[in-house]
């Protein structure tokens, strides 16, 4: 962020929990906050271009049962972030990882009453997406839209509260053992489930957290169960913009797709990583869908 072109009336900043692709953040002209990991010891920043590490290295990692955490951002990164954008002129929209699932939201929160204070001419907002992975980097998405169609910041962060409750996340994981150990399901529920291959289904609700809502027998079934769950909610599905994200299973995000387009005639759908942050909590073979429907 050393370098500011001002390119639009304002500027939107995420965090790298949005798992967009380096080519995406440049087509929307975003800036990104990387967030931290840490694998082996060693911290790491999950930048978009995935200099620090390959995300399929980071998946064959803990495959090999090596252990990831993550860290959480503080309020001094995200002011070194934006004061470069402030200095430049621009006023800032930043679209946060959920509160529910993270502290960055409330990061963002303080450093943005400070900069206030530092900066009074300037337009600073955070929203609280609610929002995790490529639902919050689908997100983003309509933000920028909304910003290339010439609404003010104003109208885009209301525009991003009024809709971000209709953002759908249908999630299925292939390893009980990653949700087991971040509290999500007990010991025995993830043995039984491994022994019988019950895979769950999970989605991020409207206070940001991610819940169980189903279970479906063997991965195929899984994967299906989370377009089933998109027929019942999905808005205006053929027309819809699709994001799919996947924990080193591109097969899987592509048999996803396939079905999204066969089922509903969609034809745009966005296929990237889950990024280290969410990937070191959901494991390998995640698989996430991602649409606007009429309710989470």
């Amino acid at each position: 962020m050393n370098e500011i072109i001002l390119l639009h009336s304002f500027a939107i900043l995420t965090d790298s929990s949005a798992d967009l692709s380096a080519e995406m953040v440049q087509q929307l002209d975003i800036q990104v906050l990387p967030l931290g990991f840490i694998l082996n010891g060693r911290t790491y920043r999950d930048h978009p271009d995935n200099r620090d590490m390959d995300p399929h290295a980071f998946y064959e990692g803990l495959r090999q049962g090596e252990v990831a955490t993550t860290t959480a951002v503080n309020v001094a990164q995200y002011t070194e972030a934006l004061e470069p954008l402030l200095r430049a002129g621009q006023d800032v929209l930043i679209l946060a990882f959920s509160s529910g699932l993270s502290t960055t939201y409330n990061s963002s929160r303080i450093a943005v009453e400070e900069l206030r204070e530092k900066y009074p001419h300037r337009k600073l907002y955070t929203v609280d997406t609610l929002c995790a992975s490529l639902g919050q980097g689908l997100l983003v998405w309509y933000a920028a839209r909304e910003r290339a169609r010439g609404r003010s910041i104003e109208e885009v962060r209301d525009w991003v509260e009024d809709h971000k409750l209709n953002l759908c996340h249908q999630f299925t994981v292939d390893d009980l053992h990653f949700l087991k150990r971040g509290g999500r399901i007990s010991a025995a529920t993830a043995m039984v489930g491994s022994m019988l291959q019950i895979k769950p289904v999970l989605h991020v609700d409207n206070e940001g957290r991610l819940v169980n809502i189903g279970k479906a027998r063997g991965r195929q079934a899984s994967l299906k169960a989370l377009v089933d769950r998109m027929e019942q909610t999905a808005i205006d599905s053929g027309s819809l913009t699709v994001f799919i994200s996947h924990g080193d299973c591109p097969e899987d995000a592509q048999t996803v797709a396939g079905m999204v387009k066969d089922r509903f005639g969609v034809q745009e759908v966005y296929i990237n990583y889950v990024g280290p942050v969410i990937g070191a909590h959901s494991g390998p073979g995640t698989l996430a869908l991602f649409y606007m429907g009429t309710e989470r």
